[in-house]
């Protein structure tokens, strides 16, 4: 099962739509993420002109698409990358594709010279937080009742790698 990140292309956009709208996927994006083909289309226009800075990417398992996942620079200065929207489509969960996935982008990434990929997890998400340890992410911290969810305020968990994290 050969996992391959490649970058989004206006095609894609229909795709990376049905896995944002997935019930769950959507519960756990924060409330910024695109949900209109409008602006998923200008997010992958942005990655293609912005590469080192912002991206929109899709997995494939053998040529198909699988998933998606993006990052986008926080500070450019100290190369610090958060990474956001990791989701498998319903067809290829329980494969650890995204497990594969995330290994791959943390390379790419560093290839790319950033220093420090960050994440930010809702701390309800207890799958998104055991994959990101299971790949490598060190946690850094718990921010509490850090944001306003669905009419309720709620911890996130901090999650961060670097590249002595490989070694």
């Amino acid at each position: 099962m050969p996992v391959e990140l490649r970058r989004a292309k206006p095609p894609d956009a229909d795709f990376l739509l049905e896995v944002l709208a997935d019930d769950d996927v959507r519960r756990f994006l924060g409330p910024r993420t695109a949900a209109a083909r409008g602006e998923v289309l200008e997010e992958i226009e942005r990655s293609r002109a912005e590469p080192g800075s912002f991206g929109r990417f899709v997995i494939e398992v053998d040529g198909e698409s699988a998933g998606m996942l993006g990052f986008h620079v926080v500070n450019e200065r100290s190369r610090i990358a958060r990474l956001e929207r990791l989701a498998v489509h319903p067809d290829f969960r329980g494969r650890r594709v995204a497990d594969e996935a995330a290994r791959l982008f943390q390379q790419l990434l560093l290839e790319l010279g950033l220093h420090r990929l960050e994440l930010e997890i809702y701390a309800s998400n207890e799958r998104a937080c055991a994959h990101a340890e299971r790949v490598g992410f060190i946690r850094e911290g718990r921010k509490r009742k850090a944001y306003l969810k669905d009419g309720e305020w709620v911890d996130t968990v901090l999650y961060a790698l670097i590249p002595e994290d490989l070694d």
